[in-house]
């Protein structure tokens, strides 16, 4: 069984600056691709980035490419969301994921955490 549990999300001003943690547990010993996804009220999942466990090239959404950046600390287990100059349409609820491949797609990750709340005010 595989966990992950976000972390540090909140309020921000436009413009401003946020980093989400997202920590997994359980079958670690197994090194899952990490992607964040995330959802705005009524609208569809979307990916925003992803980062394999071997590699220092993540991949991102275009919507967020120069802004945010994905990184992973191996030794903690925890992949961060670094997110600046943020916009009011960042607001979402975000997710990370972990799956056995790199993919933008949702259906490819197999174990997702609970989410945590971005809300970006203008």
């Amino acid at each position: 069984q595989v966990q992950l549990v976000e972390s540090g999300g909140g309020l921000v001003q436009a413009g401003g600056s946020l980093t989400l943690s997202c920590t997994i547990s359980g079958r670690t010993s197994i090194t899952y691709p990490m992607a964040w996804f995330r959802q705005a009220t009524a609208k569809e999942r979307e990916f925003v980035g992803v980062i394999a466990w071997d590699d220092d090239n993540p991949y991102y959404a275009n919507s967020v490419k120069g802004r945010f950046t994905i990184s992973r600390d191996n030794a903690k287990n925890t992949v961060y969301l670094q997110m600046k100059s943020l916009k009011p349409d960042d607001t979402a609820v975000y997710y990370c994921a972990a799956g056995l491949e790199v993919s933008n797609e949702a259906r490819a990750y197999d174990y997702w955490g609970q989410g945590t709340q971005v809300i970006v005010s203008s």
